[in-house]
């Protein structure tokens, strides 16, 4: 422990010697593989810098944009279908792993058990989020992937949600991460995990047949966060009159074990067997659906039912100011803290003229002038997901002991899946970067650079009924990798040290050379 004190003291002097690289035109060609690894992925992995030199950055780009044309390693491949979990739907999820059982007045042990045998279902997802982000040469999806959770956020902690976020990644955002923006959209608004999260699953009209109990009127929640943070942004130009109409609008769309009124219904589901599991959860109900004719930033639209909340959402995505919206945070997201209003321009008109088009917006970013100017090259300070993932990736480790990353992630503010308010994590330098957060950031830089960090297996005890590893209270144990090879760890994140940093590398003990380097100021940075 005490070699690990010293290297993080060594590393805390090496980040506050740092320096930026000096501005320029444009990123020099040499650099050019590197940044593409650094924004398009989660940083190389042994190999990779290689593999991107000798194929081209343009190649690489394209095949980065097309990741269904990239194979899965079939050991990764194995590894996640072995997480039975993520292939159950919420409906499967939820007659598994309810933590009630209807009807019936459950003790309060009762419900502690239940709810101790569901973390596997968050904990599986959680696996499979670190697995792919670490391992999967889709690199880019897996981006876009964390790009459009934290732009969709839900938080596991509430309720039900412990059991439907890890779907709601796998259904609502991985299959349109990079196709169009209304599937997304669609595909958010009507998924369970989101309903709950944002309590539209109580949004009812007043005075309908289905308003009692927890039904008894309009719930705004989901219709304001779904313009200010999923399409039109803040300054969109809504109302309070639209936030208002929009709610009524959604009235009824909601799930279908909740209420009394849906008794019968939820009987006939849960006995329904296989059949009846094959859908999501979402459910309209006509009962509680305010049918009145709404007018909605302008557009007229008659009560007709659930098309009125399509309707809205065909709207909202081609609106003028949602593209604006989302092009300025895929800018920031990818060059600047405070992205270059001209691109964030050139991208909304790319994505007004493709109707949203994901993959055509990216092009046009990933081959603006912008994207390759030298003075927003390494200029991302990395979130603790982007930091730590990075760090993985750069060893070469594969773990099998998620629980380490996870609690580093939890001690660094960002908590997979722990967002709590939904305009999600924050993605500036601003949010991430103070004192505190930089000793903890070393000590886990130190602890993987020393091989102190227990990634290669979880501890025997720590199992569930299924056989996959669960959280434990008390320090994390486990089995541990070897500590990585400074100068080939030094090769793959394409020796970009300041002199000062390769001086305090070279000169520092053997073995913590390693820890310096995934502590040092350049690493930090993307």
């Amino acid at each position: 422990m005490a070699s690990i004190r010293t290297g993080a003291t060594l590393i805390v002097i090496c980040w506050l010697l740092g320096a930026a690289p000096a501005p320029g035109a444009q990123i020099p060609a040499d650099l050019h593989p590197l940044h593409v690894l650094n924004r398009l992925a989660f940083g190389p992995r042994p190999g990779d810098l290689e593999r991107v030199k000798e194929i081209g950055v343009e190649r690489y780009i394209r095949e980065q944009l097309h990741p269904e044309s990239i194979a899965v390693p079939a050991a990764l491949q194995a590894q996640l279908d072995a997480l039975d979990t993520l292939r159950m739907t919420p409906v499967q999820l939820f007659i598994t792993y309810r933590p009630f059982q209807p009807g019936r007045r459950a003790d309060p042990e009762q419900l502690k058990a239940a709810r101790q045998r569901s973390r596997i279902v968050i904990e599986q997802a959680a696996q499979a989020r670190l697995m792919r982000a670490v391992e999967d040469p889709r690199q880019l999806h897996e981006v876009m992937v964390d790009f459009w959770f934290n732009h969709f956020n839900v938080f596991a902690g509430k309720g039900l949600d412990h059991l439907w976020t890890g779907a709601f990644e796998q259904e609502a955002i991985r299959p349109y991460a990079m196709g169009r923006f209304r599937d997304l959209l669609g595909a958010t608004a009507m998924h369970p995990a989101m309903l709950f999260y944002l309590d539209n699953w109580l949004n009812t009209g007043p005075g309908t047949p289905g308003a009692h109990g927890k039904f008894e009127g309009l719930n705004e929640n989901y219709a304001r966060e779904l313009m200010e943070l999923h399409t039109l942004g803040v300054n969109g130009g809504y109302t309070q009159h639209d936030v208002t109409e929009l709610a009524r609008i959604f009235t009824g769309w909601g799930l279908i074990d909740k209420g009394r009124a849906r008794r019968r219904l939820l009987w006939r589901w849960l006995g329904g067997g296989e059949e009846a599991a094959l859908g999501n959860g979402f459910y309209f109900d006509a009962s509680r659906h305010d049918f009145g004719t709404k007018v909605f930033l302008g557009h007229t639209i008659e009560g007709s039912g659930m098309g009125e909340g399509e309707q809205a959402l065909d709207i909202l995505a081609r609106s003028p100011a949602t593209a604006r919206h989302i092009s300025y945070e895929l800018a920031q997201y990818f060059v600047a803290d405070d992205p270059p209003p001209a691109l964030v321009r050139r991208l909304a008109a790319v994505f007004e003229e493709s109707d949203g088009d994901i993959r055509a917006v990216l092009a046009a970013l990933f081959h603006s002038p912008e994207f390759w100017d030298v003075k927003y090259y390494a200029n991302r300070f990395k979130t603790p997901y982007q930091f730590v993932v990075s760090a993985v990736r750069a060893t070469g480790v594969s773990p099998r002991n998620f629980r380490p990353l996870l609690g580093m992630l939890a001690q660094l503010g960002q908590p997979l899946y722990g967002c709590q308010t939904p305009d999600g994590y924050k993605v500036t330098q601003a949010a991430w970067l103070n004192p505190d957060a930089m000793m903890r950031r070393l000590s886990f830089a130190a602890a993987l650079g020393t091989g102190h960090l227990p990634l290669a297996a979880p501890p025997q005890e720590a199992k569930s009924e299924g056989g996959a590893p669960m959280p434990a209270d008390g320090p994390v144990r486990g089995a541990v990798f070897a500590p990585p090879d400074p100068y080939q760890l030094a090769a793959t994140v394409g020796n970009s040290f300041t002199h000062r940093t390769a001086q305090t590398v070279r000169e520092s003990q053997p073995q913590l050379r390693a820890a310096l380097i995934l502590g040092s100021p350049e690493f930090m940075r993307r």
